[in-house]
C-alpha cells in the first residue's frame, strides 16, 4: 500500500463536503476519484497534498515514498525556458554526469596508484548510478515528453513566463512525469492536451511503474488508464473495482438493486399494516393474536433507508415535431479561408436522417467553421449547401453567440418561444436545474456551464429534426454528460456535432467524419470504430504510392452513401433486437406482477380456507412460474447479444 485515507472528512461552514471518506491505493495502482461537480474530489486531494487540512480522519502515505501532485492550475512563473525547465528535474543525473567527466581527468593525470584506485571505484559506483537513472537517455526521454504533451522542438526554447495557462501547465505535467515520484496525483489532467497527447499521455500512465490517483472528467481517458474507481456521492466514498465503463454500469446495477429492496420493503411494510388493520378489524380472539404476532415480527424488521439520489440530474427530452426527408444535409464544394490561411476547399459529405455523425480532426482544421457556416454565422467562400424537405435545424454553439447576453434566463426563453405559459417555462427551466429566482439571472453573469444548460434548454423547447451542436459536453460534469447522451441516443431526429469528448462520441455516433488534411474521411461507425479503420487506412497508406494515396482519399470521400447503407442495416438490425428486449422486459413485468397478485390473492384468510379456489390460484402460478423463468432464459440471450 503506498496511500491510505480513512474517514477523513471536511465541512466548508454547515455544508458537509466529506463524510468519513475512506480508501487505500496499492503499489503501480491506477485510480480515479469521480463524482458530481462539488462533490469535493479537488478537495479531497489538496487533503492529501497537506494544501488543505481534514476536519476528522487522516491520510498515510507508505514510509521512504516520493509523492507529485498536479492542481488544475499549478502556480509556476519561470525565466526559464521550458527545455531548461526540464532539465532541472534531471540536476542530480546531469551533476552525476560532471562528476564523472571530471573523474576522467583526474584518472589521467594522477600518479598514486592508491589514487587511482580509489577514483576507480568512485567512478564505478558513479556509472552504475548513472546507468540506473537513464543518464545516457535523459535528453531523449525529455524530448520524448514535451513532444508527448503537444510541443514542438521550436517552442522547446520558448520562455515560461511567454507561455498561456493552458500551456505552463502542461510545462508542469512534464516536469511531474519526468521526476517520476512513487504516486502522481493528478487533477484533471487532459484539460488542455488535444486528442493525440491525451492518447500519448494515457499510454504512459498505463506503464508509469509507480501508483498514479487522478481526477478527471474524461471518460475515455479513465477506461484506458484506471483499473479503480474511487466514487464521491452524498459526500461518502465507495470503491469499485475496473475501469469507469464497468464502474459505471456497476454503480446503476448497485442503486437500482439499493431503491428496489427500498421500495419493495416498502410495499411489504405497507401490505403487513393493512393485514394487520383487517385482522384486527375482524375482532375475534385468533384473528386479533395473529395481527400481534405480525406486528411484532414488522416491529423487528430492520428498515432499510431510502437511497440517496443525486438532485442535481438535467432532465433532457429531444424530440422533433416534424419527420424529415431521407435526405437531411448534402454539401459540395465548401471552401473557406480568413486572409491567406486556407481552412479547407472542396469538401464534400452528407447526412441522412436518423444518424449521429460526429466531425473529428485536429484544432485549428476548421471543424467549428463548418458547423458556423452551416448555420449562416459564417459565409462560405465556394461550394453549395443543401437541407433535405421538412429538415428544422436547433443549433447549439460552444460559445454560445445564440444567447443574449443582456437578458435573464427567463426572458431568453419566453422571447425565443412566445407562446409558453409562464408555468411551462419554470418547469423547463428546473429540469435544468434554475429555480426560484435563478430564472431571473442575467446571460452575462452566469458561468460557462450555467450558459451550457440555458442553451440545451432552448435546444429541447425547439422540437428541431436536425440538431446541429458545437462542444455539447463543455462544463458538464460525468452525471449531466450521461443524461444528454442517453437524450441523444433516444432523439429519433438527426444529429452532427463536432466534440473532443472521446467518450461520449463513442457513445453516441453512428458515424464519424474526420477533417484530415482539408479533406473529409468516412468512418460508419463509433470513436472506438474510428480508431481501428484509421490506424489500417494510416497503415495502408505507408505501402502505396503517391497516385494511390490520391485514389484511396478520393474514394473514401465518395464511399457516404454506401456507409450509409450499411450503417442504416446495422442499426435496423439493433433496433430489432433492441424491440425484442423491450418486448421480453414488459412480458417479464406483467409476468411477475400477476404472480405477486396471485400470491396476495392467496395469503387472504377467506381465500386460504377455500382449498378448491386455492389450488386454482396455485395451478395458475404454477404455470406463470415456469412462463417467468422462460423468459429470462429469452431476456439473457437477447441481452448477451446487445448489452
Amino acid at each position: 500500500m503506498v496511500l491510505a485515507c480513512q474517514n477523513v472528512s471536511k465541512s466548508f461552514g454547515t455544508e458537509e463536503i466529506l463524510k468519513q471518506v475512506s480508501f487505500h491505493i496499492e503499489d503501480r495502482e491506477k485510480a480515479a476519484i469521480v463524482g458530481i461537480n462539488g462533490a469535493g474530489k479537488s478537495t479531497l486531494l489538496k487533503i492529501i497534498m497537506g494544501e488543505m487540512s481534514a476536519d476528522d480522519g487522516q491520510v498515510t502515505f507508505a514510509k521512504n515514498r516520493t509523492v507529485g501532485y498536479l492542481s488544475q492550475q499549478p502556480e509556476r512563473s519561470s525565466k526559464n525556458t521550458i527545455f531548461d525547465e526540464m532539465l532541472e528535474v534531471k540536476k542530480d543525473i546531469i551533476e552525476t554526469d560532471k562528476k564523472i567527466r571530471q573523474l576522467e581527468q583526474d584518472m589521467k593525470h594522477t600518479s598514486s596508484e592508491e589514487e587511482l584506485n580509489a577514483m576507480l571505484e568512485t567512478y564505478t559506483r558513479l556509472t552504475h548510478e548513472f546507468e540506473q537513472a537513464n543518464g545516457y537517455a535523459y535528453k531523449s526521454e525529455i524530448t520524448g515528453v514535451l513532444k508527448g504533451l503537444g510541443f514542438s522542438e521550436d517552442d522547446f526554447f520558448k520562455p515560461i513566463e511567454s507561455l498561456s495557462g493552458g500551456q505552463k501547465t502542461r510545462v508542469a505535467l512534464g516536469r511531474l512525469l519526468l521526476s517520476k515520484p512513487d504516486i502522481i496525483l493528478l487533477d484533471e489532467p487532459t484539460n488542455h492536451l488535444d486528442m493525440d497527447s491525451i492518447a500519448w499521455l494515457e499510454t504512459f500512465l498505463m506503464n508509469y511503474p509507480g501508483a498514479v490517483l487522478i481526477v478527471s472528467h474524461d471518460r475515455y481517458f479513465l477506461d484506458k488508464v484506471v483499473t479503480k474507481v474511487i466514487e464521491l456521492y452524498g459526500g461518502r466514498s465507495q470503491m469499485y473495482l475496473g475501469n469507469y465503463s464497468k464502474f459505471a454500469k456497476k454503480r446503476t446495477a448497485i442503486r437500482e438493486s439499493q431503491l428496489k429492496h427500498y421500495l419493495n420493503q416498502q410495499k411489504e411494510i405497507k401490505h403487513q399494516e393493512e393485514v394487520i388493520a383487517k385482522l384486527r378489524s375482524f375482532n375475534r380472539e385468533k384473528s386479533i393474536k395473529r395481527a400481534e404476532s405480525r406486528e411484532k415480527l414488522l416491529n423487528k424488521m430492520e428498515v432499510l433507508e431510502r437511497p440517496e439520489e443525486i438532485n442535481a440530474d438535467m432532465r433532457i427530452q429531444l424530440e422533433p415535431s416534424v419527420i424529415s426527408g431521407n435526405d437531411v444535409l448534402t454539401v459540395t464544394g465548401l471552401a473557406k479561408s480568413f486572409g491567406d490561411h486556407n481552412l479547407f476547399s472542396d469538401l464534400n459529405f452528407s447526412v441522412f436522417r436518423g444518424e449521429k455523425v460526429a466531425l473529428l480532426g485536429n484544432n485549428g482544421t476548421g471543424k467549428t467553421t463548418i458547423l458556423k457556416i452551416l448555420n449562416k454565422l459564417v459565409r462560405q467562400d465556394a461550394g453549395k449547401i443543401v437541407l433535405g424537405a421538412k429538415v428544422q435545424i436547433g443549433y447549439y454553439d460552444q460559445e454560445h453567440q445564440v444567447l443574449n447576453t443582456s437578458k435573464t434566463i427567463f426572458d431568453e426563453i419566453s422571447d425565443t418561444y412566445p407562446n409558453l405559459t409562464q408555468t411551462r417555462i419554470r418547469n423547463v427551466l428546473a429540469a435544468f436545474l434554475f429555480t426560484g429566482d435563478d430564472v431571473f439571472k442575467r446571460i452575462g453573469d452566469l458561468s460557462g456551464g450555467e450558459r451550457g444548460r440555458v442553451s440545451l434548454a432552448k435546444l429541447m423547447l425547439s422540437s428541431a429534426n436536425f440538431l446541429i451542436l458545437d462542444e455539447p459536453t463543455n462544463h458538464l460534469d460525468i452525471n449531466s454528460k450521461e443524461i444528454l447522451e442517453s437524450a441523444l441516443n433516444d432523439y429519433t431526429g438527426t444529429v452532427l456535432y463536432v466534440s473532443h469528448d472521446r467518450y461520449f462520441v463513442n457513445k453516441t455516433a453512428t458515424r464519424v467524419i474526420e477533417l484530415e488534411n482539408k479533406e473529409i474521411i468516412n468512418y460508419a461507425g463509433n470513436y472506438d470504430y474510428y480508431l481501428n479503420e484509421r490506424a489500417k487506412r494510416m497503415a495502408r497508406l505507408t505501402t502505396l504510392s503517391e497516385e494511390n494515396n490520391q485514389d484511396a482519399s478520393s474514394s473514401s470521400n465518395s464511399s457516404s452513401k454506401q456507409d450509409w447503407k450499411k450503417n442504416k442495416e446495422e442499426q435496423a438490425k439493433a433496433r430489432k433486437q433492441a424491440n425484442a428486449l423491450k418486448k421480453c422486459e414488459e412480458n417479464i413485468h406483467i409476468t411477475e406482477e400477476r404472480i405477486q397478485e396471485l400470491e396476495e390473492e392467496m395469503a387472504k384468510p377467506e381465500v386460504a380456507t377455500d382449498i378448491e379456489k386455492l389450488l386454482e390460484l396455485n395451478k395458475e402460478k404454477e404455470t406463470l412460474d415456469g412462463k417467468l423463468e422462460a423468459l429470462y432464459e429469452e431476456w439473457e440471450t437477447l441481452a448477451e447479444t446487445i448489452l
